[in-house]
């Protein structure tokens, strides 16, 4: 009997810049990786929008800064139409103000656009399993500014997690307010990356909020 080898599906990629040149650095290096397929790009959000609805991709690379339509509105706009899509915001500075409000938005995270290629193409295999990328050099000012711009972000309940999650939700909570992903999560509480991720929901449901950055942002509060 032959033994049966799973196949890794492969991820649906769409490239959103308005520079030509960084699509096709973004694309060469994603494309080095036979599980990574690039279905699309676009040069601004108005076109991106018509893309992502041509190719239903599983993750959009998406510059914050273009013409005719930003990355802000775009994200708003693609996730209402396309909510399983997984927007990641892209960025040539460490700290961009416009980062939290993507992320409010429900951009999936951010990365900078010089980050090393082995760590992009990680990063997208992360975001399409479902976990979040954001710059470790920047995700102190990330939290500062969404628990500046959204006070009330997690409810009136939220400021008292030991209250709201879990022993072990808690712990979960913390450690992605350090920036760990899934995998260095799952290590470190000696649990799988399913149970993790299934951790990562109820607490996002619990404490009412849409991304990671939120979480970390009511784990600082109740630290206070």
């Amino acid at each position: 009997m032959v033994p049966m080898v799973q196949v890794r599906s492969t991820i649906r990629v769409v490239l959103v810049d308005d520079e030509a040149l960084v699509r096709a650095g973004l694309r060469m290096i994603l494309e080095g990786d036979a599980t990574i397929e690039i279905v699309g790009e676009a040069g601004d959000g108005v076109a991106a929008l018509a893309v992502v609805d041509d190719t239903h991709p599983d993750v959009v690379l998406m510059d914050i800064r273009m013409p005719q339509m930003d990355g802000l509105a775009a994200t708003e706009q693609m996730l209402r139409a396309h909510p399983s899509t997984k927007v990641v915001v892209l960025t040539s500075y460490d700290v961009d103000d416009l980062v939290p409000r993507a992320l409010r938005l429900g951009a999936t995270g951010y990365f900078l656009k010089d980050t090393p290629p082995q760590e992009l193409v990680e990063a997208v295999h992360r975001i399409a399993d479902g976990d979040t990328m954001l710059s470790q050099s920047a995700i102190g000012h990330l939290v500062d500014a969404v628990t500046r711009q959204a006070p009330g972000a997690g409810g009136p309940d939220a400021t008292r997690l030991a209250d709201a999650l879990t022993e072990r939700e808690l712990s979960v909570a913390r450690a992605i307010s350090r920036g760990l992903s899934n995998a260095q999560i799952a290590t470190e509480l000696f649990v799988s990356v399913t149970t993790v991720k299934t951790h990562v929901s109820r607490i996002l449901g619990k404490l009412g909020v849409v991304n990671r950055v939120q979480i970390a942002a009511c784990v600082q509060r109740d630290a206070r």
